[in-house]
């Protein structure tokens, strides 16, 4: 049975001139879409099974990203239904040379596992079993940094 710390993951961009708007930053649409990616590897490593994107919950832009900078993303489940995970998946601004942080976007994605027919199909509880995992969970519950 997945634990919530085997479902997290994280992975960076680097915003190019070609994610860029006139405004030398990063579409939010390019964020959107990488957020949605790295919430769905999430939600398959816990399921076990493809996942489909079925929902996203508020997505506030706070901060831009300049060209140059690295978007990182990072996505972890923190609750389930009979066929359906939910994610929390946040974004941060990064300096490469640096890797200094400041995050930019969070939303709750949930996800619905299908088989290979396209079909929903169950999914396994959750587990927590580490110090950190609760703090994730008690984190993504308050919509908090961890």
């Amino acid at each position: 049975m997945p634990t919530l710390i085997d479902t997290y993951i994280e992975n960076r961009s680097r915003v190019q001139p070609n994610h860029a708007n006139n405004y030398g930053t990063v579409h939010g649409g390019n964020v959107m879409k990488w957020m949605d990616e790295i919430g769905a590897m999430s939600a398959m490593r816990f399921a076990g099974e493809s996942c489909v994107t079925a929902s996203i919950d508020n997505m506030d832009f706070r901060n831009p990203v300049p060209t140059g900078d690295t978007v990182a993303i990072e996505a972890y489940v923190h609750g389930s239904g009979r066929t359906s995970v939910r994610t929390r998946v946040r974004a941060f601004r990064e300096n490469p040379r640096t890797g200094e942080r400041e995050q930019t976007t969070e939303s709750q994605f949930v996800f619905v596992a299908v088989d290979e027919n396209g079909t929903p199909t169950t999914v396994p509880d959750l587990t927590v079993e580490s110090d950190r995992g609760e703090r994730l969970l008690r984190a993504a519950k308050a919509g908090e940094n961890e």
